[in-house]
């Protein structure tokens, strides 16, 4: 691995680059938006992009879909391990929710920006296709393991060397009920990867690569310092909370979600022991979208206590400890079911996590929120062309209230942040 030069800490130096590489991430969005195929990327805005450094941390990240945002670094890291890094002219495709995926619907590609014979950075984009296959059309069946939820995807080589690897598009293709829309989608996620690797080419032809890596280490660190001086504000103790999922669609049964926090000094541990075995049904959340979850919270807290953001990666988080029991809602092992886990537990999660830091801190966090996405998917077969469709769609909740005001009603929340999907 290349060295990195020391990490840039001038704060006009450091801000003039978070905001250039945000712009980074927002331009691969609105390239993604543009060339969608689907409405569900194009009009709901059902994506997310990103920029890490060449260790696989979150550099930078657009204002797209928290849930997506923070169990990425999960799919990026589980692909450089996987394939043994990317080449130049390599693109990477993953959706497994047990390698840092989120459901199967959300598939990730990842490429990385070669600079001097080495990657610099690798760039990310991960999408909500509205069909992946599975035993019914959309993908989010009422299954009781993952293989009837579509298409289980390990990290793959999409593109090699800059060239389409035609076997394993075939592969994808053929697996899914609307694969025109689904390459059209896959094609408008490589014009992003593309947007954002010129992006970071030019900067570097202006600022050199030396300095592109202490910029990126410097807002990594800046993160994680202002993380720390954010969890210091808030009282030594412990916080605990509880929720639960009403059923999970094949029993009816409540299962809870339990959590203690605890603020020891500048540092935060979030403990979900004592929450419910995994479920039959398909409300299963994996790892990464628990850590997801915690990252998002966590963040919007210390955001509101500082009265400033913290750079768009987020930082490593080095400030937090996640304890997350295998087998359990809230860390399914495979073969579980998780398509609602993403849309609906992770919503839950969110809110215990809220509950718990509102204990803590009762003048800056919100209270609970509507607790789902709210997710419709209807498919079948088109009557006037004899092809099959697939539609999927979200339906805005509730915003809860805070000391300084009452919530709002009809919109998006935490996890989720899209849009609705125009007739």
């Amino acid at each position: 691995m290349t060295q990195i030069p020391a990490p840039i800490r001038d704060p006009v130096r450091l801000e003039i680059y978070r905001h250039l590489l945000t712009a980074l991430t927002e331009e691969m969005g609105a390239t993604l938006r543009r060339s969608a195929y689907s409405p569900n990327i194009k009009e709901r805005r059902d994506y997310s992009c990103a920029l890490f450094d060449e260790a696989g941390r979150p550099v930078a990240m657009g204002d797209h879909m928290p849930v997506h945002l923070g169990a990425m670094p999960m799919s990026v890291q589980a692909t450089l391990d996987e394939l043994g890094g990317l080449g130049a002219g390599d693109v990477a495709a993953v959706n497994d929710p047990f390698r840092g995926g989120t459901h199967l619907p959300d598939i990730t590609l990842v490429a990385p920006v070669w600079i001097e014979d080495a990657p610099l950075a690798y760039v990310a984009a991960r999408a909500h296709h509205a069909d992946v296959g599975g035993m019914a059309a959309g993908s989010m069946p009422l299954a009781t393991e993952i293989y009837q939820e579509g298409l289980r995807i390990p990290p793959v080589r999409l593109v090699a060397g800059g060239s389409r690897v035609d076997d394993v598009w075939r592969l994808l293709l053929t697996n899914v009920r609307t694969p025109v829309e689904r390459e059209g989608d896959l094609d408008a996620q490589l014009a992003a990867l593309a947007a954002g690797r010129r992006r970071l080419n030019e900067l570097v032809g202006r600022r050199g690569v030396g300095e592109v890596r202490a910029a990126m280490a410097g807002l990594l660190e800046y993160a994680d310092r202002l993380l720390r001086a954010g969890i210091a504000e808030i009282p030594d103790g412990t916080y605990e909370a509880e929720d639960a999922m009403e059923d999970d669609g094949v029993g009816d049964a409540p299962l809870p979600i339990r959590l203690r926090l605890t603020v020891s000094g500048d540092t935060i541990e979030a403990d979900f022991t004592g929450t419910a075995p995994q479920a039959r049904g398909g409300i299963n959340a994996v790892e990464a979208i628990t850590a997801s979850a915690t990252r998002y919270a966590l963040r919007v807290v210390v955001e509101r206590i500082l009265g400033q953001p913290l750079p768009a990666g987020g930082g490593a988080m080095e400030a937090l400890t996640l304890t997350v029991p295998p087998g359990t809602l809230v860390s399914a092992r495979p073969p579980a079911s998780v398509a609602g886990g993403n849309v609906e537990t992770s919503q839950r999660i969110t809110d215990v996590l809220l509950l718990a830091l509102s204990r803590a801190v009762p003048e800056i966090a919100a209270a609970q929120s509507q607790g789902t996405m709210n997710n419709l998917t209807v498919g079948g077969i088109d009557p006037r062309t004899g092809e099959p469709f697939a539609y999927y769609e979200t339906m805005a909740g509730g915003m809860g209230g805070g000391a300084d005001g009452p919530g709002l009603s009809g919109v998006h929340v935490h996890m989720t942040n899209s849009l609705n999907t125009p007739v």
